[in-house]
């Protein structure tokens, strides 16, 4: 997904479940807004919050690109069938000047 398409969905409060899988602290310095924090060991071990609705669009990112493809792999796994990579993932977001929060 795009990064400017997800940001008008935010603003429209039609964003779809943002899964964010950096560390704690990578996550705490700063995010997308309403973003579920959710790294691949929580997910994998079923602990991450995620929607119950197993066909719910999710929107994986991470910093670089590399652990969002590997939560992308889990939670297919897990059942998800509707998973999308944000382009260009956080460090685009930024770049962007999208807003994050803390």
């Amino acid at each position: 997904m795009q990064a400017k398409v997800l940001a008008k969905q935010l603003k429209a409060g039609k964003a779809p479940c943002i899964v964010d899988v950096r560390s704690g602290f990578e996550f705490r310095s700063g995010h997308i807004p309403g973003a579920v924090h959710a790294p691949a060991l929580k997910i994998l071990l079923r602990m991450a919050n995620l929607p119950r609705d197993k066909e719910a669009l999710l929107v994986v990112t991470c910093e670089h690109g590399p652990r969002a493809q590997l939560a992308k792999s889990l939670l297919g796994l897990a059942g998800y069938r509707n998973i999308e990579l944000l382009e260009g993932h956080m460090a685009g977001w930024r770049r962007a000047g999208l807003p994050v929060e803390k």
